[in-house]
């Protein structure tokens, strides 16, 4: 059974820091680019951050962009988000998906196998 799940997720304080964890379970995830996603309010799943498959190539939104880090360590078959400077704003629950190794899309309706979602809640 093909399965992604995700953990890390929590309350933290403005400012503060999370990790967040994709575990595959029932396939290889070095094969795949993965995505982590969230629910943009009118928006449907925003695409928080992306990485390639063998390149390592990755992608940020603007929202994100020089404070979360998506890294892959694929002898654990597990892709991270490293969350810093975390705001009221990254509010949601995020969930990681994959897609086929092709192109660099970042776009959620390219995505499939999505995990469960995880809460991350920034507040004071």
């Amino acid at each position: 059974q093909v399965q992604l799940v995700e953990s890390g997720g929590g309350l933290v304080q403005p400012g503060g820091s999370l990790r967040l964890s994709c575990a595959a379970s029932g396939f290889t995830l070095d094969y795949y680019a993965i995505g982590w996603f969230r629910l943009a309010p009118g928006k449907g799943r925003e695409g928080v951050s992306c990485i390639g498959r063998s390149d390592g190539s990755t992608y940020y939104s603007d929202s994100v962009k020089g404070r979360f880090t998506i890294s892959r360590d694929n002898a654990k078959n597990t892709v991270y988000l490293q969350m810093n400077s975390l705001k009221p704003e990254d509010t949601d629950v995020y969930y990681c998906a994959a897609r086929s190794p092709y192109g660099s899309s970042c776009n959620s309706a390219d995505f499939g196998s999505w995990g469960q979602g995880t809460q991350v809640t920034v507040s004071s």
